[in-house]
Parts: C-alpha cells; structure tokens; sequence
C-alpha cells in the first residue's frame, strides 16, 4: 500500500488495469489500450473547512470503487507501483 498522505481535498487512488484483449479476441499492447476509468480510493486527504468553517466531509472512502476522467489527477509512481492524485470533484462516481 502507499505511504503516502494527500493534503486538503486530494484523493489517491489506484487505477484498475483495463482488458489486454479487446472483444474480438484481439491483444492489445498497452499503447493502444485507454486508460481505464475504474480506480480504487486509497487514500483520503487531510480535508479542510467550506465557506462557513465547517469541517469538510469526502462523499468517498478508502476502498471505494470509482469513476475518473480519463485524463485528470497527477500520475505519481510510488515503491513502483502507478497512483493517481486528484482533487475528490474530479471523481465522477462511486461503483456500486
């Protein structure tokens, strides 16, 4: 797991690897494959206060299983594993 602690409303997650064979049974190398949208909460920020002071509450957990845009957040690699790090607005869903 990372060792790493976002700051204010960041959100770490772990992108979920895409099928390496597209449906007519072709393989795909990993230039050709999208980056998939599917990533997993792995960690939370140190939050924050709204516009009247109040604590910031994320709508996410870790664990969570959610929807990102395909090119948001910061890629950052850690004990050689690949994270993405975002602000939670840019999560789009939560899976299931």
């Amino acid at each position: 797991m990372a060792n790493i602690k976002p700051l204010g409303q960041r959100v770490l997650v772990q992108r979920i690897a895409a099928e390496a064979i597209s449906a007519g049974g072709i393989v795909l190398p990993d230039t050709a494959q999208e980056k998939p949208q599917e990533a997993k909460v792995v960690a939370l920020g140190t939050g924050g206060k709204d516009e009247n002071g109040n604590d910031f509450a994320f709508s996410v957990a870790v664990n969570d299983l959610v929807l990102i845009s395909k090119y948001g957040g910061t890629e950052v690699k850690i004990d050689g594993e690949d994270y993405l790090l975002l602000n939670e607005s840019d999560i789009l869903g939560i899976v299931g």
